[in-house]
């Protein structure tokens, strides 16, 4: 037993092993230094946190000793040799001296000032300026105790390399041996790649800094769970994001801010209702025949929203903040949008915020978000508990209920199946609740059900039937939602993820069109009803929800209050194809940031006509508060700033 447990295979894990025990050390160091900044951590959130730093830690050990575990995996008797050995020895130590021990410390240190880890956007910091050197010895200096904790980490890993037993393999024959070598050389690559993706699902979206918010119970004891070189890997690979800077700040305020004061004079004042977020993935805007009549002459593929909309209040011209479903999070629930880069896959995504689930939750809901996927699946549920919301409700949670059957796709549980568990868990939710619900259907590689597979509208394409069925399990969805108590007591909300990637006409072919999407609001005691013309987009959601409500304290918000603040442009803005995009009701202008690149009165909608030269008045304010809008962005974002300043 002892040979084989001390083969050389056995001997590579058990040296990886050494790593994690280095890393933890560096986190409980980190903790212990920053405890001030980061707060107490409660017993009851430690299995979790751990869980998550494992995964952290494992994508950390597995970059930085690529080199290590390809040379200790090579088929070859030669990897035996006392020389080879030492030379792994050598690599191990260097390697994890500096990239776990050092800058994982050096992390300790920097966070103190930044209240972040150290990331790609350093490196090009630390690149770009002179003084450099001086910051680095001055720290040392400063942190001298830091330094012999370095030394100590050091001795620790070399001790324990050292004291882990090694042989070479027990086989003799070479017809066996090699076999051998190169199953267990298939066996290390698979499990590297599983390591570094944290999931066996080959869908699932690779590890990011912000999914750290999903295994902790504050932003700031994200950084503790953290490590490097992950952190500095990741956003590496990630486009650098861009600031932008047009005006001085005074200026900038004057134009735009994101801070809101509202005046308690409320047009539509609902109460405290029970509010629920449909978003709908992929409902393009041309998939109602309410809301594009011209387009859909011989009804289109939502009847039932249809339906809705006459009674409730209609956007009729809204638009996404962004182009994917990890986009849409927390531009609808936080009024935070996405330009080139996802804000939930920044690094600074992770600051202080006050989002529309935490602040209705200060004011007694619940807080809960159904989704018919695996547990944070696209990084769901880390956005949905960086804004607040406390209780989640996904694919095992349905799967506990029916154990047997055929229930999902590719992406998660049918919308139908999916809706009618949903309704059936509201009923027992603590009253008010804000609920978010997220369908799945209408998603590529749009299959829908057997027995729904030829009852479905045919479509010019295939996402439309699957439309037509999540229309339906809404349908569903409402037909036993309204014979409860709650349901009369209800604000419903429905606006799409994004646009799909299908658009059946040309219309919704442009650029401005391809971001067109499906908004309304719905009450069943009809005390909101209206239609609105102007432009809208998913950040005026949380905004237009806090004054339907009567919430009277300032927040933080890029969206307008739709019903309330007229002194705010009705506006929408995104990124396509890396390409910024400003919508109003006259026009539509095109940056890269630098310079405006195009202008589109609001009337081409097929935007045909380039007007960029004639540079009149109106396109001149319209682009100053555009470029106001992004700097606003870029600056709260670099400065991990999403409240209210004082």
């Amino acid at each position: 037993m002892k040979r084989l447990l001390s083969n050389d295979f056995i001997a590579l894990i058990l040296r990886l092993l050494v790593l994690y025990i280095i890393l933890l050390c560096t986190q409980v160091v980190f903790y212990i230094y920053n405890y001030h900044s980061i707060g107490a951590i409660q017993w009851s959130a430690l299995p979790l946190m751990l869980k998550g730093a494992l995964k952290f830690d494992t994508i950390s050990i597995l970059y930085l000793n690529s080199a290590f575990l390809a040379l200790s995996l090579l088929p070859f008797r030669f990897r035996e040799k006392k020389w080879y050995q030492q030379m792994l020895f050598w690599i191990y130590t260097i390697t994890n001296t500096l990239g776990l021990i050092v800058l994982n410390l050096a992390d300790t240190v920097y966070y103190r000032y930044t209240f972040k880890r150290i990331t790609a956007e350093e490196l090009h910091f630390f690149r770009e300026n002179d003084n450099t050197g001086d910051i680095l010895w001055k720290s040392i200096g400063e942190n001298w105790y830091l330094v012999l904790v370095a030394i100590a980490l050091i001795a620790l890993m070399v001790y324990l390399y050292k004291k882990v037993p090694y042989q070479g393999s027990a086989i003799t024959k070479r017809w066996l041996y090699y076999p051998v070598q190169i199953l267990l050389l298939g066996l290390g690559v698979a499990i590297y790649f599983i390591g570094i993706r944290s999931s066996f699902d080959r869908k699932a979206i690779p590890a990011t800094v912000g999914h750290a918010a999903f295994y902790t119970q504050t932003a700031a004891q994200t950084s503790v769970i953290l490590s490097n070189p992950f952190c500095t890997l990741r956003t590496l690979r990630a486009q650098q994001f861009q600031t932008l800077h047009y005006f001085d700040d005074a200026t900038v305020e004057k134009i735009f801010t994101p801070y809101h004061y509202p005046s308690g004079n409320f047009k539509y004042q609902i109460g405290p209702k029970n509010i629920i977020i449909f978003v709908l993935e992929s409902f393009n805007r041309e998939h109602s025949q309410f809301m594009m009549p011209h387009l859909n002459p011989n009804g289109g593929y939502t009847p039932f929203l249809d339906s809705l909309m006459r009674e409730g209040f209609a956007f009729t011209n809204a638009y996404s903040n962004g182009r994917k479903s990890i986009e849409a999070l927390p531009s609808i629930l936080a009024s935070i949008p996405s330009y080139q880069v996802p804000f939930a896959l920044l690094p600074e995504a992770v600051g202080e915020m006050k989002a529309l689930p935490t602040i209705l939750e200060e004011n007694g809901y619940s807080t809960h978000f159904f989704c018919g996927a695996t547990e944070n699946q696209m990084g769901f549920e880390a956005i949905g508990k960086m804004t607040g919301i406390r209780h989640f409700h996904n694919r095992a949670d349905f799967e506990k209920q029916h154990p047997n059957g055929d229930y999902a796709n590719v992406w998660g549980i049918w919308d139908m199946d999916f809706l009618q568990f949903t309704e059936q868990e509201i009923n027992k939710l603590q009253k008010p609740f804000f609920t978010t619900i997220y369908t799945l259907t209408s998603h590529h590689p749009f299959d829908l059900p057997q027995e729904y597979a030829d009852k479905m509208p045919a479509g010019v394409n295939p996402l439309q039937p699957c439309v037509a069925y999540t229309d339906l399990s809404i349908r569903k969805f409402f037909e036993k939602a309204q014979k409860e108590p709650w349901f009369q007591n209800t604000l419903f909300i429905f606006v799409a993820d994004h646009a799909g990637g299908y658009n059946a006409h040309e219309e919704s072919q442009t650029t401005k069109g391809s971001t067109a999407i499906i908004y309304f609001m719905y009450t069943p005691d009809h005390s909101l009803q209206g239609l609105s013309a102007e432009v809208s987009q998913q950040l005026d959601i949380m905004p237009t929800t806090l004054g339907l409500i009567g919430y009277k304290q300032p927040y933080f918000a890029f969206g307008r209050d739709a019903f309330n603040e007229p002194e705010r442009q009705a506006v929408a803005t995104n990124c396509v194809n890396q390409i910024y995009q400003f919508i109003s009701d006259s026009l539509s202008l095109y940056s890269n940031g630098e310079q405006t690149l195009y202008a589109f009165t609001a009337n081409d909608t097929l935007q045909k006509t380039n007007i960029l030269n004639l540079n009149n008045a109106s396109q001149k304010a319209a682009n100053n508060y555009f470029k106001a809008i992004l700097q606003s962005y870029t600056q709260h974002v670099k400065r991990k700033q999403y409240v209210v300043k004082q």
